[in-house]
Order: C-alpha cells, then structure tokens, then sequence
C-alpha cells in the first residue's frame, strides 16, 4: 500500500473530527481578531490529537502548531482560516454581532485538520523528512477597518490582516512552501491557479462648515457636495485603468451629514482600490486621490485621506500548482476541475505567496449566489472537508518524500519579488494620512 493510500485510509476512518469540528466553528461565528472562542476550539483540537508544538495567541487569536518527521528538510505550511464577517439574515449568522461564515472558512479549518489526521502516522512519517506546519490565521477578510485601525493607533497590531500581522511577527519566517483551500458556490469539484488583486483601502472625511441649510446655505461649506463632486471625479477616471488591470475602485458614503436642515459640515467615506498588479495599484490610488482634492478645492472644503495598506496581488506558484494539479486529475474527472482565470476579489494570501511559493486553489460543495452572499451554504462536507484536504495531504506526501526532492525544486525555482524586510517596508510606506484644504 503506497503513501497516500495509507493517507486516505486515516481520513476516510475518521473522517466525522475535521467535519464535526467546521460545523462547530459555523455556528459560533466571529469576525477578524475577535476569533477568541474558535482560536480556543482549534487549540483543544490539536491537543486531542495528540499535538504538543502549539503556540496560541499569535496576532492576538492565530495558532501555529508542528508535525515533525523526525528529520531535517523543508517546511510546509498548511493555512485556514478563522474569522466570519458580518452578513446580516445568513442562516448560521451570530444575531448579536451578524458574523457569519459565508466565507467558507469553517471548512478550511476542517480540511488541515483532514491533513493532519492523514499525515500523523509512522508509516508515512518515516518515508518524509522536514516539517507540516499548520496554521489557523485569523483576520483574513478585510472588514470592520474603522475598529482594527483603533487597534494600530494603540499599536495592538500593526497591519489590519491576519496574516500581514503574523509574517511581521516572525510566524512564517521558517516557512518553504505554503497551501491552503477556499470554498466556492461554483458548481465544480476544484479550481486551481489564476490570480487575484490586491488592494489598498481608504478612510475620507471632508471636512467643510455647518449653516441652516434654509435660511443661511451660503455661509456654509457643504461637505457632501465635496463628497459628490470627488465621486464624479472618481467616475470620470475610470475609462483611464487599463482593462487588464483590473482596477476596482468602490467607495461608499458612510456618514452625509447630521441633519437634514443644516448643510453637512463632516462627510466621511470608504473605498478600496484593487488592481492586478503592484504598480496599476498604485497609479490608481494616486488617481483616487487627486479625485478626492478636487472635491475640497471646488467647494473650499478640506479633505483629510487615510491610506492603509490592504492585500498583494497573488501569486501562484506555477511548479507547486503543477504537483496539486496532478493529484486532482489522478482523483477526478478532467471535467469536474477548472483552471482559474483572473478573480477580482483580495485575499491576504497573496502576500504570502509574494515571499515563498503558494498555492490557493478552490473546492465547490458550497451553495449561493457568491462569496459573501447570505445564501452561501456548504453542503457537501465530504468534498469540501475531506477531499479538499486529501488533496493537499497528498501534495505534502509528494513534496517530502523521496528527500524532499519535490520541494526543493519549488523553493530552488521560486523567485520571490519580496524579502520580509522589503515587503514590511512596502507595506509601511503606503500607510499614510495626507490633509488637504485650499
């Protein structure tokens, strides 16, 4: 009985761990750094299972925990998950908070147990050498802005995702190779490859005079014709992104003033800017904000602009993706996979894979109109859970056996377009808050 015979073999007859456990966290939602009870649940878990190299409370909620072979060789990690995000009416929603898992992220934390469950044992143990590392991360999703920059400002944390947070902290620095899984409503098996952008995000307040907007308008200063005029702005530069950027660029009104019959002297909004590259991203926030000055230069209000730094483009390793690739197609039918094209959604995973080779493919089993729809069910677990981590399993298997040969041709090819001193650097330098009045 080959390896990962003997790996399928541990999952499929213990299957109900991993999948008892995501339907567990479903139904105790919490959004990104707030993760305390499912960081707890994921803690008891590994120690169930006999894990004893645990550390917890790493960006406030996140775990990392180690499964040795016995010998030296390269480490891989094996990522999901922790946090929900607010979607009001989902059927598995917290009523208090409105956090639920329409993410699917409740089944990424099954399927690495599903990896570990498959790999903890000395018969394949001792044909490996190197490490499986196993990380439950939190904050991926990039919501409740406003709360986690009150978190920077009291130097709680430093960058507002998870795994921004941890690669600072030194948590992936002994990492080689990193892979994980995200649930889709398409109705396929898996998909794997493509990209996805990155992003920066926006805080706006303009700033302008209150008056009675009945009987004295023109001694005001009207904060939402600033806001309108900068969104127009906005509007006017979109037929200057290049279509294969991908720029996104989606602001929102979050407060148009107090009263109805006073002119608005406080407006403040929210965007991102995502784009498919570095440099798109930021030809496109400089854009953004010379739209937002000539809202407060038309109207003589003032602007204050804070910029965060949100997500990189990612960045699939093509030579790691080719290993995966090869145990889907080994598993199911050609017409049950597709390869990804590029998605214009963010995840904190493409910093990740801008350090050391990544993968982030995707598996179905879920239902709904998309990702973050209060509609998005899982339902088949077995796929989702199971099959999703086998096939990671398996690519582990094929990465460490045979000294690592696998492995150390992926991390030998890989060119990373960051070191972590760069990147931290990079990331610093688009934190910024500019104030700008006429």
């Amino acid at each position: 009985m080959d390896l990962k015979e003997t790996c399928d073999i541990n999952i499929f007859k213990n299957k109900d761990i991993p999948i008892n456990l995501s339907k567990e966290i479903l139904d105790m939602p919490e959004s990104g750094f707030k993760e305390f009870e499912t960081s707890k649940k994921v803690y008891e878990s590994f120690k169930k299972l006999g894990i004893t190299d645990i550390k917890s409370g790493i960006a406030r909620t996140g775990i990392k925990a180690k499964l040795s072979t016995g010998k030296p060789g390269p480490k891989i990690a094996i990522i999901g998950e922790l946090d929900a995000l607010s979607v009001p009416g989902h059927p598995h929603e917290n009523k208090n908070s409105n956090a639920a898992h329409a993410c699917g992220h409740h089944i990424q934390i099954g399927n690495i147990f599903a990896v570990l469950i498959g790999l903890f044992d000395k018969k394949i143990l001792n044909e490996l050498c190197g490490e499986i590392i196993f990380f439950a991360v939190p904050a991926e999703e990039f919501v409740e802005i406003e709360w986690r920059n009150s978190l920077r400002e009291k130097k709680e944390i430093e960058f507002l995702s998870g795994k921004q947070e941890m690669i600072k902290l030194g948590s992936f620095d002994e990492i080689d190779i990193a892979i994980m899984t995200h649930a889709t409503p398409r109705e396929i098996k898996f998909s794997y490859g493509g990209s996805n952008n990155g992003l920066v995000a926006k805080f706006i307040e303009f700033t302008g005079k209150a008056s009675h907007a009945g009987v004295s308008p023109e001694k005001g200063i009207n904060a939402l014709n600033a806001a309108n005029i900068a969104l127009s702005a906005i509007n006017s530069q979109r037929e200057t992104f290049k279509d294969e950027d991908h720029i996104r660029v989606h602001p929102i009104i979050t407060k148009g003033g107090s009263a109805v019959s006073a002119v608005p002297d406080s407006v403040k909004m929210e965007t991102f800017v995502r784009g498919a590259n570095i440099d798109a991203i930021i030809d496109a926030n400089n854009k953004i904000d010379r739209c937002l000055k000539a809202g407060a230069l038309a109207t003589g209000a003032r602007v204050s602009i804070t910029t965060i730094a949100g997500y990189l483009p990612i960045k699939n390793d093509k030579n790691l993706l080719e290993i995966y690739k090869k145990n889907l197609l080994y598993n199911f039918s050609s017409n049950e996979i597709i390869e990804n094209q590029h998605i214009g959604g963010s995840t904190d995973m493409g910093d990740l894979s801008n350090l050391v080779p990544s993968i982030h493919p995707y598996v179905g089993g879920s239902t709904g109109n998309s990702l973050h729809a209060k509609d998005l069910i899982v339902e088949n677990y077995d796929l989702s859970v199971i099959d999703a981590g086998r096939m990671m399993a398996h690519t582990v298997i094929d990465l460490l056996e045979n000294d690592a040969c696998m492995a150390n041709d992926v991390i030998n090819n890989f060119k990373p377009n960051f070191t972590k001193e760069n990147y931290l650097k990079f990331l610093r330098n688009l934190m910024k808050k500019e104030e700008f009045e006429f």
